[in-house]
């Protein structure tokens, strides 16, 4: 009905996987990238993952968000701009 009880996927040891994040160009993230924010002025990012959770830390201000935040609602992409080197 609702899937209220609805049981998680979760891997051999145990623990869920991670979710994949994307840019909203469609391009895969994953830890270490360098990404220009869009959202709470945190410039240039890099994503970095503690305790099983994805964060974004401003290389400017040390300031760190999750991820969850960072989620555009209409394309469920990531509001960021993976920085190309």
């Amino acid at each position: 009905m609702f899937n209220f009880f609805k049981k998680t996927k979760k891997s051999e040891n145990g623990v869920k996987p991670m979710p994949e994040l994307s840019d909203l160009d469609g391009m895969t993230l994953q830890e270490g990238d360098v990404v220009e924010a869009l959202r709470y002025e945190l410039g240039r990012c890099k994503i970095v993952i503690e305790d099983h959770q994805y964060f974004y830390e401003s290389l400017f201000t040390g300031t760190r968000v999750s991820w969850t935040k960072m989620i555009d609602a209409s394309t469920n992409f990531q509001k960021v701009r993976k920085v190309k080197d």
